[in-house]
């Protein structure tokens, strides 16, 4: 770590791994647990980087493999980094593009067999291919041909200037046997290890730019052996922090990032990629998450549905077209304050592009308040009573 970049361990919530604490970055502190907001393209989207301040937001998480297409990523450098870009003066977060490695390969059309050779999966279908090297794909934009590798994925987040940037990794499946897991796994391994070798070259080469931090992302799909195993191994390399990725299915969540969390280093920042339902956000707090994202609360917003303490509500369902209170009587968002769940049900309806603006403000408040509350309940050891009464009134338990 550098005196730019540190994480401050604050307080430990007693026979649990939860923790709050501080990461601090060269563009403001973030206070921890915390939710990370996406925005993927350089911008949350459908709301305005005034807005996602407005709903205490601390920091922004970035795409590479989408900026890298488009507008590219020297552009964005040229523009004076990813947080002048888009107007965001916080931290900043970008991933690596290894999520495109399925996405675009085995997971491409949601089929997610990595060899590609289901029947219901064409070989001609698949959009990325890996190798020991690194992952050659086709854009979704235009159909042009690409190359990643470490090398090139560091060089891109460099340019993108985010605070904190993941390794390049490979993301597996679930139906991969596991040999594979394990021979990919040694890729991924391997290139760590560029990662940190060329994110120290550019750093060297640079020594103008503030600093980045660099996370390793643990894999291993749902095989205790191997996370626990990679964990050691990423955990002794000169990370500043870690990502926890992987196909995971619901039910394992706890026990692998519990696995993760006891074998990395306790006094750096541990991130979840991918998870923003409530039951999944205590889990993960609880077993050890430090920060973590989703663009589920924007996507289903723009989709209808809004949050509410006794659940997700669809919005365009005909009970609430004549209902004129807010969707949460006491919640302080923007929306809340100044709209109606009638209006709301008429813009959803009309398809007009204020519906996507005010659902998704409702909901990113929403879920920030939520994981503000734990980290407060962490402090004043009202945890349990927490998560056992929010739950219950969520998920009408």
């Amino acid at each position: 770590m550098s005196d730019a970049f540190n994480f401050e361990l604050k307080q430990k919530l007693p026979k649990s791994l939860a923790r709050t604490g501080v990461i601090r970055t060269p563009h403001g502190e973030i206070k921890t647990p915390a939710f990370v907001v996406v925005g993927t393209k350089a911008t949350v989207k459908a709301m305005t980087p005034e807005q996602v301040s407005d709903v205490h937001a601390q920091t922004v998480l970035a795409n590479a493999y989408h900026l890298y297409l488009q507008p590219g990523h020297k552009l964005v450098e040229e523009a004076g980094g990813l947080g002048k870009f888009m107007n965001w003066p916080g931290p900043t977060f970008t991933d690596s593009g290894g999520f495109q490695v399925l996405s675009l390969g085995s997971g491409f059309k949601k089929v997610i067999d990595m060899k590609g050779d289901q029947p219901e999966t064409p070989k001609r279908e698949r959009k990325a291919f890996v190798d020991e090297d690194g992952v050659t794909f086709f854009s979704h934009l235009d159909g042009s041909k690409h190359r990643f590798t470490a090398e090139l994925s560091m060089q891109i987040q460099h340019a993108l200037g985010a605070d904190i940037m993941f390794a390049f990794d490979e993301l597996t499946s679930l139906v991969d046997p596991y040999e594979y897991q394990v021979e990919s796994l040694g890729r991924t391994h391997a290139w760590a290890e560029r990662c940190i070798t060329e994110l120290n070259k550019l750093r060297n080469e640079h020594p103008e730019r503030p600093y980045q931090a660099l996370f390793g992302v643990i894999q291993g799909a749902q095989h205790e052996d191997l996370r626990r195993q990679t964990s050691k191994h990423l955990g002794a390399m000169d990370f500043d922090g870690f990502g926890i990725g992987g196909a995971i299915e619901k039910d394992k969540l706890g026990d692998i990032v519990r696995w993760v969390n006891e074998e990395l280093p306790e006094d750096k920042p541990k991130h979840l990629l991918g998870i923003s339902e409530p039951n999944d956000i205590f889990l993960a707090i609880e077993q050890g998450i430090d920060t973590f994202d989703c663009v589920s609360p924007t996507r289903v917003g723009r989709n209808g549905a809004a949050y509410t303490y006794e659940g997700r509500v669809n919005i365009t369902a005909s009970r609430y077209r004549r209902d004129f209170t807010p969707i949460l009587e006491d919640c302080a968002c923007y929306t809340c304050k100044n709209y109606t769940r009638a209006y709301l049900c008429h813009l959803l309806h009309a398809k007009e592009l204020l519906a996507n603006t005010l659902m998704s403000i409702h909901n990113e408040h929403f879920i920030i308040k939520l994981v503000d509350d734990i980290r407060h309940s962490i402090e004043d050891g009202s945890f349990y009573e927490l998560k056992k009464n929010w739950l219950a009134r969520y998920y009408n338990l």
